[in-house]
């Protein structure tokens, strides 16, 4: 797939989650890239703002929340009408719900996975029969370090993203023969807005047990937010790189932290295998 736009064909990226955060800056790079850009978010208004102007044409911003099935399949034709193909797509709408688990609600815990999975899925869903009609196509599933390593206090939002990661790698070789790829990305700690209040939800439903541990889970984050040593456009400038290169992967590990994270979560399921391997070994049929 090629995304230089001095090809006659000029690429055009489908933005979830495009008016602020990791969003809006994968939007910036790929107008100042002279991609189109269709930035979606709840508000355009708000895309817009964060954005600027119409970029001579190439910045279309429209309507979207991922868990409405309608608005997602009218996001998806009006970008198809106003640029005619959708080259990259990248799923990055989401937020994080955060607290012990057991002061999670049933309710919580759906709407975070509506969100986080099943309106990444329904996006894709809608996207895929024009990349097929192409024979080429690329897929970005923003997910998280959270979702190659789990975090206490993080157990419902990293079994989100764990569901971005099975999702990604699974449909990789699925969609492979008709040239789109799939790659999920796996960011470290960004400084975007994702720890403030307008990202992140806390469970309601005190358990005194875990009083200490919720306290210094909101300190922790509160301390974080706006600190975090990641650059969201040097990573929108990574995303690009990764777009433009022949070899596929299916995984982007994001950051120095993540990756040594990741390593380290490796590491461990390495040791987990060699603990039980005589046991694990022996449980075929005689």
């Amino acid at each position: 797939m090629s995304t230089n736009p001095t090809d006659r064909v000029i690429p055009t990226w489908f933005i979830t989650g495009a008016n602020r955060g990791l969003g809006a800056a994968i939007a910036r790079a790929a107008l100042r890239a002279g991609f189109n850009v269709v930035a979606a978010a709840r508000r355009p208004a708000s895309v817009e703002a964060a954005l600027g102007g119409d970029h001579a044409g190439k910045l279309f911003a429209v309507a979207l929340d991922v868990t409405d099935a309608a608005q997602v399949r009218q996001a998806v034709d009006g970008a198809l009408a106003r640029f005619g193909r959708i080259d990259v797509l990248v799923n990055n709408a989401g937020y994080g719900q955060l607290g012990p688990f057991e002061e999670i609600a049933d309710e919580a815990i759906r709407t975070q996975f509506d969100t986080n999975v099943f309106g990444l899925m329904q996006v894709t869903r809608a996207v895929l029969p024009t990349m097929r009609a192409q024979r080429a196509g690329q897929i970005f599933n923003i997910s998280s370090v959270g979702g190659l390593a789990g975090f206490a206090g993080a157990s419902v939002y990293c079994a989100s993203k764990f569901a971005v990661q099975g999702f990604s790698a699974s449909l990789a070789p699925e969609l492979a023969p008709f040239g789109i790829r799939v790659t999920s990305v796996s960011p470290g700690f960004f400084r975007t807005d994702f720890l403030d209040n307008s990202s992140i939800r806390y469970g309601d439903q005190g358990v005194a047990d875990y009083a200490d541990a919720s306290s210094a889970l909101r300190s922790q984050y509160d301390g974080y937010s706006h600190q975090q040593a990641g650059d969201p456009d040097k990573l929108a400038d990574a995303l690009l790189a990764v777009a433009a290169d022949p070899r596929p992967t299916v995984h982007f590990v994001v950051g120095a932290d993540a990756m040594d994270i990741t390593r380290q979560e490796l590491d461990r399921v390495q040791a987990d295998i060699a603990t039980w391997a005589d046991t694990s070994a022996a449980t075929a049929h005689a």
